[in-house]
């Protein structure tokens, strides 16, 4: 394929027909029309729905059926502002979306340290695509946003919202990573070494910071008093980001690494098929003896209450099975790798839409806790997703393949690196 070299770097010169038009992107245009669809339906559940007023509630007074409609016009009901349910599938994905990326690209830093000779060979591929998967994430939080006013966030900022406080941690983690990637990608691999060290220490930093946003929000908004007086569950939400990383990593490395690898694949899934148990059992350890401890009486209700299908699910699907083939079977680390990805994730729902099932704060903002802390839940509220919200999820798959491919047509970060 024909180069051209800029600052060192060689650049792939790509037709439009293959940059648009292969195999990754048509998949990619697929989810990102899903996803456009999605933010449609969400704009027009919040901005311009058709809602009963005033003078409908005059000429009815007393129905039901327009004492709803006049909530929905309040509060709308797609798109992460149904009022019981304010904290929803958005929130669910990026969270998911930025401990995964971080986690691949914390766990490939961690690797080349500990001079893995697989690892180093393919770490441009993993970090790219853990970079990817964090633009995905960021591109379902920002639906979450108010997208048609966010220009306020600019015009009358305010520091102390979520956006302002996400904006400082990726400028400074983002630009690490690509630089890792240049490093990688043109051979330096003595700095890039270096390099590894800082990018280690911020992706555990973003996962931390993150981690401790997402709770000033919650108590911002509802207290949920897990997230913001048990400060060890970011422990939690570390750990089970390994468990996601290396499942995705896993399944990346069949797609792309099996023929390029050659002879040195079978240790290179044996690798990840060990740390994949370790990080495992790390996960099984802290569920039940942190976990558990950190406040049993919640533990006792999320084991017996309305989640508890959800929960099970996910120590079935995150721990218990994969646990089993990839001990017994090494040849059956596709299919653990699958249901580590589907069990964490669920992990993530059963957190932020437990924070809505059992709420502790009145949600109309008197300032005054709904229930005592261990008080009996008189209401367990649970709305399932809007498909808005499922349909703009789809599109974060589509802007994680995009960024990915983009990358690997120009710079070939998928290609073995040389040592």
């Amino acid at each position: 394929m024909e180069k051209i070299v800029i600052a060192g770097v060689e650049i792939n010169k790509v037709s439009i027909k293959n940059l648009l038009f292969n195999k990754t992107m048509l998949l990619a245009y697929i989810f990102l029309a899903i996803g456009v669809y999605g933010i449609y339906a969400t704009i027009l559940e919040r901005y311009f729905l058709e809602t009963a007023n005033a003078f409908t509630a005059g000429m009815h007074p007393g129905s039901e059926h327009v004492a709803q409609a006049m909530k929905e016009a309040v509060f709308g009901e797609g798109g992460e502002i149904v009022r019981e349910s304010p904290w929803g599938l958005y929130i669910v994905n990026y969270m998911y979306m930025i401990y995964s990326g971080s986690g691949i690209i914390f766990l490939v830093a961690l690797g080349e340290l500990l001079g893995f000779e697989t690892i180093k060979k393919t770490a441009a591929g993993f970090m790219t695509l853990g970079l990817a998967i964090v633009f995905g994430g960021l591109f379902t939080i920002n639906l979450d946003l108010n997208i048609l006013h966010m220009h306020w966030m600019f015009l009358s900022p305010n520091m102390g919202a979520g956006m302002w406080m996400m904006l400082p941690l990726y400028t400074v983690y983002i630009p690490f990573v690509l630089f890792e990637i240049y490093l990688l990608i043109t051979n330096n691999h003595s700095l890039a070494k270096k390099i590894a060290v800082p990018v280690l220490l911020l992706s555990v930093g973003v996962d931390v910071v993150e981690y401790f946003i997402q709770a000033k929000l919650f108590n911002g908004n509802v207290a949920r008093h897990l997230w913001t007086t048990y400060p060890n569950l970011t422990f939690y939400f570390i750990i089970s980001a390994f468990v996601a990383a290396i499942a995705i990593m896993i399944l990346y490395s069949f797609m792309t690494y099996k023929d390029k690898l050659k002879n040195d694949f079978g240790a290179h899934i044996d690798l990840l098929r060990k740390t994949a148990l370790f990080v495992i059992v790390l996960l099984a350890i802290y569920e039940v003896i942190v976990f558990m401890s950190i406040d049993s009486k919640w533990a006792s209700i999320i084991l017996s209450g309305g989640l508890q299908n959800y929960f099970y699910s996910y120590i079935a699907l995150a721990l218990v099975l994969p646990f089993l083939f990839l001990s017994l079977s090494k040849s059956r680390a596709i299919c653990s790798a699958i249901l580590m990805v589907i069990g964490t994730y669920i992990g993530r729902f059963i957190f932020v839409y437990g924070g809505n099932a059992y709420p502790l704060s009145d949600r109309a903002g008197t300032g005054f806790q709904k229930y005592g802390e261990y008080e009996a839940v008189k209401d367990f509220i649970f709305v399932a997703p809007h498909m808005a919200e499922v349909y703009s999820v789809i599109g974060s798959f589509g802007v994680v393949l995009i960024v990915y491919k983009i990358f690997d047509l120009y710079l070939s970060v998928s290609s073995i690196s040389k040592h």
